[in-house]
């Protein structure tokens, strides 16, 4: 797609002509060839329009096309203004859906024409409903009902955070249930058993700042530009040594080492039963910052040790995830860990993951930054899912600024039923 800021990917059935992308009707000695379950995906929950094509069933699906439109026009505001995501959602969505469309190799049919295809190009439209910006989400909504009604085909309302648990899949075929799960976003941090697709514990959430929040936060309290999780990290690697005194030598009262911010909600004598044994808070850590941040500033050496400040910022948010990840593995008896949402993309993150899981025997598995950030593909895959399970969607979808996942259950809540 030649918008700028729009990412394209587009791939082909293996020995499919262009223009059929292996779903066109074949002919096999004389009989019908069935084509894959195909699914349309449109995600439009923030700021991100997007749309793709899956194929397949159960856990053998692939990704046929996904179109990314990013707006980076909130860059200038340091944050997402709904009423500007809205309008240009209004302005792209249709664009964005016919090039994921023309990627897949998927052609709709002509109005009217005579006689009708013998079946529509695709079996069913997904699209986000819940949670996001209502605006931004009632665009994607309004346009996925309209097509999907046009082409005769359910239109499926998909749990944006349910997307983020199926992303990981389309890339890495090992990440299915049974797994732990840790979603951290701009928007969410949750940590889940999840024994089956559909079938979600919760065991842990942020009880105030999501992971990805407090990384904005922290990128403009250092200067850095929105959205800030990637700049953080790459000025954080930048510390090395000089944190704590490139030189060797004792660091003087203007320029002090870096601090240790303390680990939230992390304490050596907790227990399973504890309340806070997987919930996280961020709030406490982000004032941390602030007062480090303000401290440097009044000795004129905040140049100097912002690098310090991002970095013990980031192990302190890091090392919790981390922990609190690896408790769930090891109490549900989980060998795979799989990570989603924004935050996901953060290296330092994924490398501490597997280095304190994978000698205990557990695989962790991160989506590219193609998929851990807002995407259809995601959204596509778990449409498929829902489609699969016999749900054909309902009339009047609408959009809902927020919601629990379907299936979801406090483990807690899980407990006292079972009892």
């Amino acid at each position: 797609m030649s918008t700028p800021g729009a990412r394209s990917t587009g791939a082909r059935a293996p020995g499919a002509p262009a223009g059929d992308a292996g779903a066109a009707d074949r002919q096999s000695a004389g009989a019908k060839e069935e084509r894959p379950l195909r699914v349309l995906g449109i995600e439009t929950s923030c700021d991100e329009t997007s749309a793709a094509v899956v194929e397949g069933a159960g856990d053998q699906v692939a990704l046929r096309s996904l179109v990314i439109l990013s707006q980076d026009v909130h860059r200038l505001f340091g944050g997402v203004v709904p009423e500007i995501a809205s309008r240009a959602h209004l302005t792209s969505v249709v664009l964005v859906v016919r090039q994921a469309l023309a990627d897949a190799g998927v052609a709709l049919p002509t109005p009217g024409a005579t006689p009708p295809p013998d079946e529509p190009p695709i079996d069913a439209v997904a699209v986000t409903h819940a949670p996001g910006l209502v605006g931004a989400l009632l665009v994607g909504v309004s346009y996925a009902s309209a097509l999907a009604h046009a082409l005769g085909v359910p239109c499926l309302g998909v749990h944006h955070l349910e997307g983020h648990l199926f992303a990981t899949a389309l890339e890495h075929p090992d990440a299915v249930p049974p797994f732990t799960a840790l979603l951290v976003s701009g928007g969410h941090t949750l940590l889940l058993d999840v024994p089956a697709w559909g079938e979600y514990r919760l065991l842990g959430a942020t009880r105030d700042d999501a992971a990805g929040e407090a990384f904005d936060k922290v990128a403009k309290l250092l200067g850095l530009p929105y959205p800030g999780g990637r700049h953080v990290e790459a000025l954080a690697r930048g510390a090395g040594a000089d944190a704590a005194g490139a030189d060797g030598a004792a660091p003087d009262d203007a320029h002090r080492p870096a601090p240790r911010f303390a680990r939230p909600m992390l304490r050596a004598n907790q227990r399973p039963d504890d309340a806070d044994y997987y919930d996280v808070s961020f709030s406490g850590l982000k004032t941390a910052v602030l007062h480090a941040v303000r401290d440097a500033e009044r000795r004129g050496a905040l140049a100097a040790e912002r690098a310090g400040i991002a970095r013990a910022f980031q192990e302190a948010l890091v090392e919790t995830l981390v922990e609190k990840s690896y408790r769930a593995a090891r109490a549900h008896g989980r060998t795979r860990v799989v990570l989603g949402g924004g935050v996901a993309c953060n290296g330092a993150l994924v490398a501490a993951m597997r280095r304190r899981l994978e000698p205990r025997g557990a695989r962790v598995h991160a989506p590219s930054p193609l998929l851990a950030t807002d995407n259809a593909a995601m959204i596509a895959r778990a449409g498929l899912f829902r489609f699969e399970r016999g749900e054909r969607g309902a009339l009047g979808l609408t959009a809902h600024a927020s919601g629990p996942i379907p299936g979801l259950v406090a483990e807690r809540e899980r407990e006292t039923r079972a009892g």
